[in-house]
């Protein structure tokens, strides 16, 4: 690591990583306590005071697990989202309908008038009964408990048939479950008490009732299974028995009546009004005491970063950054922790904050608030004006956003996302490169990067090495490939790698670099003394000699993609881009500018903008980001990363090519991500279209997009099933003329025939958003958005309203 805390790309190569774009802005930080770095300060507040800064609030705040795309920093479920059971009339009919016809069926069955022959499969013939005599009068006590065992069967079934067509448990849950304490825990006790009259009626004076065949059924099945009745001469065994079934009974209640828990918030309210220390495994120390640090005997650690959250002195990237670095594991944690403090584990630049935030953060979520889920009539329950959230999870499958200009593609997502990636990079999580729109405003401010890379502009520090500071002329000769010739139809992809890698390997072999584009394009379009040149300094090694040869008698033919090459390459080679691209610190104007290679991301969180050039150079600026993504979807691959990376395209317009589209679809699994903003599809080659909705996870149409547009979203997103009810009216035509008359009195009276309503309720099939609802119901300020995690949770496609 150098002085000012920056590091090398990959720890050996020649390049450094390249120093901030600007001194960095530190925040405010009041001074650390007197003592040294290592000073442990005193031991913080108990945990019940309210903590003394606003980092310790947000810390402490409740951050609950919810569906994706949801805002969790307090989220509570909106008010009317709680799933409601609605007991209509036709619900208490049914309940009492089924009681009814038990009672009856149970009244009958005492009485002897359903004979027991009818209850089984067959009739019963005396010898089915092995203890002998006749079902009406059993000659054994056997037979009298058998059919008492029956008769509690019998009874079970019949009672769990009603609770189920009756609807028992909806019941329980309306009128008991939802209440509150104490009323559901008394009337809990009420049913309870009931319900042990009804078994046990001789327990209670006044009642006379015969009791339900619960308690004797179990009896007999006990003397059945024994063979004899001295089990129930023990007294101890007898009073168990009554007690486990009394238990059986009660627990129920006691379970919808909430009285174990209502128990002991009593108890915890009565010790807190007596003063009595509460008991210490039940403290949870709020996270701003780095209880998880504690857990592990990090005590000093723990101490010391607690006193710097009171004191102010660490904000929400510190608390992030440090939070990361312990669940991490990097060594040292204790020590580094002693010797920094908030400061531990800084960014290289030495920022610790942005100059300006522009939306809402959560650092330890990792989320953005970019608006609020509308609450409509097909949206799930808990997306009803929660907040709207990304975080890498999501990106980590990719966006693609499409809304034309004006619509607020930049203003509420694109800036948004690149502001909360770069305050990631801060805590160590993320590296972000951003592509401003050509011709637009940059992508936030010049203190928010470390490196920032102005195309065609003079006093740009940084220049933007076109071969990604690769050392294989195959790949060096795919990226450039891909950039130039990669939204061309006519051309083939892998041909003019080739043709580039015929080139691009023999002049490294030779010189030691890869050539810059002037000198590249003049050996595409076949120079003589450019290749007479490179072949004279290859000539001692044959395998290089070959492949120029190879390109030379490819030169001028017919489907030689080497005049397609030097075309675009003349975009890049006109005045106003002298001294960029300088092909890795040789040649084409290398040392006028600092030649930054994309593949630093892959190895550090670094925060890289792009902005291409301004107006007159469109084509050019989207060959430079068609580099660029190509670029990052080949530095990505290499070797596994602790921190994800980003690449957010203000302006995707010509960036989407076949070979791109193959390669996103591999990002989700190297921690990788793209963000894509299009004014419309049709930037988007058509035959791309169905393979790009398909690469990314996540889809946003904004308000203003066209039925053609709009038709895209609504093929991807798919259909669902939805219940319809229709209502149609039928003439009635009366039979007897009594009725005629009446019917013909009351047109008179109302002017209308007399109809009776037809009701049909089925379930249809229907897209969740139509091509024609997207282009014309969508408000202004709002968009549609679905969410994919790269752990598969799903977020289906719901209205957003972006100022919200």
């Amino acid at each position: 690591m150098d002085s000012d805390g920056t590091q090398d790309a990959r720890g050996t190569h020649a390049n450094p990583v390249p120093r901030p774009a600007g001194p960095p802005r530190m925040p405010a930080v009041p001074p650390r306590p007197a003592g040294g770095p290592g000073a442990v300060p005193p031991p913080a507040s108990p945990p019940d005071q309210p903590s003394a800064s606003a980092v310790a609030a947000w810390l402490d705040e409740k951050r609950p697990a919810t569906r994706p795309g949801i805002w969790r920093l307090g989220y509570r479920l909106p008010k009317g989202a709680q799933p409601t059971e609605r007991l209509a009339p036709v619900t208490v009919v049914g309940v009492l309908i089924p009681l009814v016809v038990a009672f009856v069926v149970w009244s009958f069955w005492r009485r002897g008038v359903i004979p027991y022959q009818f209850t089984l499969l067959r009739p019963f013939t005396p010898d089915d009964w092995w203890w002998g005599g006749t079902i009406a009068s059993p000659k054994t006590s056997e037979g009298s408990e058998a059919l008492t065992v029956y008769n509690g069967l019998f009874f079970a079934v019949l009672a769990y048939t009603v609770g189920v067509l009756g609807g028992w448990p909806a019941i329980v849950r309306h009128y008991i479950g939802r209440r509150p304490q104490p009323s559901r825990a008394l009337l809990a006790l009420v049913c309870a008490l009931c319900a042990l009259s009804l078994v046990f009626p001789e327990a209670f004076p006044g009642i006379n009732w015969d009791a339900l065949p619960v308690v004797k059924p179990v009896f007999s099945l006990i003397v059945l299974i024994s063979g004899s009745y001295e089990v129930f001469t023990s007294v101890l065994f007898t009073d168990a028995l009554y007690a486990a079934m009394t238990l059986l009974i009660v627990w129920p209640f006691a379970k919808v009546g909430g009285w174990v828990p209502y128990l002991k918030e009593r108890l915890a309210a009565r010790r807190a009004a007596t003063g009595a220390a509460p008991l210490p495994a039940t403290v949870e120390r709020p996270r701003s005491q780095w209880p998880e640090l504690r857990e592990a005997g990090q005590y000093e650690a723990a101490d010391l970063l607690t006193a710097e959250v009171a004191g102010g002195r660490m904000n929400d990237v510190d608390c992030a950054r440090v939070r990361r670095a312990w669940t991490t594991g990097l060594p040292d944690f204790r020590e580094t922790v002693l010797r920094g403090g908030g400061a531990a584990w800084a960014h290289p630049s030495g920022a610790r904050d942005l100059p300006r935030r522009g939306a809402r953060h959560d650092l330890l979520a990792g989320q953005v608030r970019v608006g609020r889920w509308v609450a409509a009539e097909r949206a799930p329950a808990s997306y009803h004006d929660a907040g709207a959230a990304l975080g890498p999870e999501a990106l980590g499958t990719s966006l693609l956003a499409v809304g034309p200009s004006g619509s607020g593609k930049t203003r509420s997502l694109v800036e948004p996302l690149t502001e909360a990636l770069a305050l990631q990079a801060l805590t160590g999580g993320c590296a972000v490169v951003a592509v401003s729109s050509p011709g637009g405003r940059p992508l936030g401010s010049d203190d928010a990067f470390d490196v920032i890379v102005r195309i065609g502009d003079p006093s740009s520090v940084h220049d933007l090495d076109p071969y990604a500071e690769s050392e294989d002329a195959d790949e060096a000769a795919a990226i450039l490939a891909e950039a130039l010739v990669g939204d061309l139809d006519t051309v083939n992809a892998q041909g003019a790698a080739t043709a580039l890698a015929q080139l691009l390997g023999p002049y490294r072999a030779a010189y030691g670099r890869f050539p810059g584009l002037p000198e590249l394009r003049e050996l595409l379009e076949g120079e003589p003394g450019a290749l007479a040149a490179l072949r004279e300094a290859v000539a001692g090694d044959d395998v290089m000699r070959r492949e120029l040869e190879a390109r030379a008698r490819q030169t001028g033919t017919a489907g030689d993609p080497g005049r397609a090459l030097a075309d675009r390459l003349a975009l890049l080679n006109r005045p106003a881009f002298a001294g960029f691209f300088g092909g890795g610190g040789g040649g084409g104007g290398g040392e006028t500018h600092r030649a930054f290679s994309l593949r630093a991301v892959a190895h550090h969180p670094l925060r890289v903008r792009v902005d291409p050039p301004e107006h007159g150079h469109e084509e050019a600026g989207r060959l430079i980001t068609r580099l660029v993504l190509a670029q990052f979807q080949a530095v990505v691959r290499e070797g596994r990363r602790g921190h994800f990376a980003c690449l957010v395209l203000d302006d995707a317009t010509g960036a989407v090519t076949a070979g791109s589209v193959r390669r996103i679809q591999r990002l989700r699994s190297q921690n990788a991500g793209v963000v894509l903003a299009l004014r419309t599809v049709a930037d988007v080659p058509e035959a791309l279209h169905g393979p790009l909705y398909g690469a990314v996870g996540c889809r946003m149409a904004f308000s203003g997009i066209t039925t053609w547009d709009g038709a895209r979203f609504a093929q991807t997103w798919g259909t669902e099933w939805v219940e319809t009810t229709e209502v149609a009216k039928h003439t009635v035509f009366a039979d007897q003329p009594m009725t005629r008359a009446i019917h013909a009195l009351r047109k008179l009276v109302t002017g209308r025939a007399v109809t009776t309503d037809a009701v049909t309720v089925r379930q249809v099939e229907r897209e969740r958003w139509s091509a024609s609802r997207l282009a014309h119901e969508v408000p202004p300020g709002h968009a549609v958005l679905s969410l994919t995690t790269v752990r598969g949770e799903h977020a289906p496609p719901l209205l957003v309203d972006l100022r919200g």
